[in-house]
């Protein structure tokens, strides 16, 4: 009876210690190394990968989200602002040209390639994203038509952000050389040279609009 409990006091007393040395490792030691290392080399990924203006964060690179006038339309859709480069659409919202984006809803719609629904919604944005930029609905790239599987894509295609230029100069009372200019510099290539496609962040894009606008 006594060697049995001493067995069990060393085992319980063997379990302890390894519980206690585990938890130090990996709850206290591990996770120190780990952010340490994340906030010395890649201090702008591990903090969200977030934009700056005037000092103030105003969102992340890595999430896209709408430009919007403090108006809404007659369906209580917030209307897109014409100063701004706008994103592409998103399956979180029911706006044919605005895009609501909203971090806790993420994903596609879901609706097949055959399905009316999605169907009729490609018209209504080619033809609101025409008459929005005051182009022909032909030349309306499929990027601004369509959302991302994720739903809040930060990127456009330099098609869609070059269809914008002259609508944002007049806006703003800039020359159009100047915006091409803007576009042409927050333009990047495709990954290594050769994966993906070449894009432009909308969020990076519109903030360079701003502080070429304060000057």
């Amino acid at each position: 009876m006594n060697n049995s409990v001493r067995s069990t006091a060393r085992l319980v007393g063997a379990g302890l210690r390894a519980l206690l040395v585990l938890t130090i490792v990996c709850g206290v030691i591990y996770p120190l190394v780990v952010t340490g290392i994340a906030q010395a080399a890649f201090h702008d990924e591990a903090n969200g990968s977030e934009v700056t203006s005037d000092g103030e964060v105003v969102g992340s690179e890595l999430i896209g989200q709408s430009f919007d006038l403090d108006k809404k339309d007659k369906d209580g859709n917030p209307l897109p602002d014409p100063k701004w480069f706008q994103p592409r659409p998103s399956a979180a919202g029911t706006n044919a040209v605005n895009t609501q984006y909203s971090i806790v809803v993420s994903g596609a719609s879901n609706l097949a390639a055959d399905s009316k629904v999605l169907l009729q919604s490609v018209k209504d944005r080619r033809k609101q994203v025409a008459e929005f930029n005051g182009v022909p609905q032909g030349e309306v790239p499929v990027d601004a038509i369509t959302a991302s599987a994720s739903g809040i894509d930060p990127h456009i295609s330099p098609d869609y952000a070059e269809l914008q230029v002259k609508r944002v100069a007049k806006e703003n009372g800039l020359p159009v050389g100047t915006v091409e200019k803007l576009v042409e510099d927050h333009t990047d290539g495709r990954i290594l040279g050769f994966m993906g496609e070449p894009r432009v962040n909308v969020l990076r894009l519109n903030v360079a609009l701003k502080e070429l606008l304060q000057k």
